[in-house]
């Protein structure tokens, strides 16, 4: 039953989301103070959602949002020429299309809504990210227009232009005007900083639910740009390393959704921000793996089970009905041995059980077990 996705009452929409990585070195004597470095050596942006959205009110987040037209407007390609083309832009070769599940409604790679000169998805998801970090955060990650080879160092975002707010502005209103900043900064977004990453799509939790395909980059930035809050979508901000990160969830400063909490996890992988980007570029070819975390409900808390997991079930029944069980986690656990899944007891305790293979050079954050004492 591993068919396509019925259509019901869940409306997909399709999103783009950047992990902003930042090195973080020694202050200086005459610079401003500011924590010393993390561990990881770097920091990774996270934005405080205000608790009058929708979705994940109050939750700290990386920069992102919905796809809009204007992202793959065929307005781009003359801001893009003469030096970079239809149909990849200077990116490279395209990664496989890995087999997903599931093929959701209407959802279809590749496709340009009709329009022949729109731009293809790994540029129009790149934009939209690109957009949506200077809508939320006021950091531009743009590059002057030109041919200029593609970094193999991490890059630094384009100072904030004058009359910021007035500019966020008009792109809030309508996101055409992001095309219209780019042609009179003469700039470009810079597609190529941003790397594949990953993909979530949201779990089944509620009926007329909020639902997203949503697309994660990761951007190496050599130090990390000043940071301007929108003050509506976004109230506050910080720059935590993945461990920082962490300790902030379990003691309740700041609270994660499962994907973040997993990204941050799989970040702390990495010692230093050359290592995470030279990692991002090694396995440039590869693409990624799309995934629908499968809920189960338990007598103590919840399971997200993910891809590869033993009891995860490639069924569409499962994606608009929530399985459930009288076992508690612990005895779920204890029935099991290939694991790839998310335990929850409560908002701030999460455990990581991972015992499959990563796929595709990828890597899989450690297990991670809150301490019983805490439970």
């Amino acid at each position: 039953m591993s068919g396509p996705l019925r259509p019901g009452p869940s409306s997909w929409r399709r999103a783009a989301t950047v992990v902003l990585a930042a090195g973080w070195t020694l202050p200086v004597a005459a610079a401003p103070p500011r924590p010393p470095p993390p561990a990881e050596g770097f920091r990774l942006l996270l934005l405080l959602r205000s608790a009058r959205q929708g979705f994940l009110p109050g939750a700290h987040v990386f920069p992102g949002g919905v796809l809009d037209a204007a992202d793959r407007s065929a307005d781009w390609l003359s801001l893009f020429a003469p030096h970079h083309r239809p149909p990849r832009f200077g990116l490279g070769p395209a990664p496989p299309r890995r087999a997903t599940f599931p093929v959701l409604p209407d959802a279809r790679p590749g496709a340009n809504d009709g329009d022949e000169a729109a731009l293809p998805d790994d540029v129009a998801f790149r934009i939209c990210a690109i957009r949506e970090a200077f809508e939320e955060a006021g950091v531009l990650l743009l590059r002057p227009r030109g041919p200029g080879p593609v970094a193999s160092e991490p890059g630094r975002a384009l100072a904030p232009p004058p009359a910021l707010a007035d500019w966020r502005a008009r792109v809030r209103r309508d996101p055409q005007h992001f095309l219209r900043l780019c042609a009179h900064l003469d700039c470009t977004p810079d597609i190529w900083a941003l790397h594949d990453w990953s993909a979530w799509l949201t779990p089944f939790t509620q009926r007329r639910g909020r639902r997203f395909e949503t697309t994660f980059f990761l951007c190496c930035l050599c130090e990390p740009p000043p940071v301007f809050p929108d003050l509506v979508e976004v109230v506050d901000c910080q720059w935590s390393s993945p461990s920082e990160a962490t300790e902030s969830f379990i003691s309740k400063e700041i609270w994660l959704a499962p994907p973040q909490f997993y990204e941050i996890r799989r970040l702390e992988q990495f010692a230093s921000l050359s290592d995470l980007h030279k990692f991002c570029l090694d396995r440039e070819l590869e693409g990624v793996e799309r995934w629908l975390p499968i809920t189960l409900l338990t007598a103590d808390g919840t399971i997200q089970l993910l891809p590869g997991d033993e009891m995860y079930l490639e069924d569409s029944n499962y994606l608009e009905n929530l399985m459930s069980t009288e076992k508690k986690n612990e005895e779920i656990m204890k029935e099991g041995t290939k694991f790839h899944r998310i335990v929850m007891y409560n908002r701030h305790d999460y455990n990581i059980h991972v015992t499959v293979q990563s796929k595709y050079k990828h890597v899989y954050p450690k297990n991670y077990v809150v301490s019983k004492s805490r439970l």
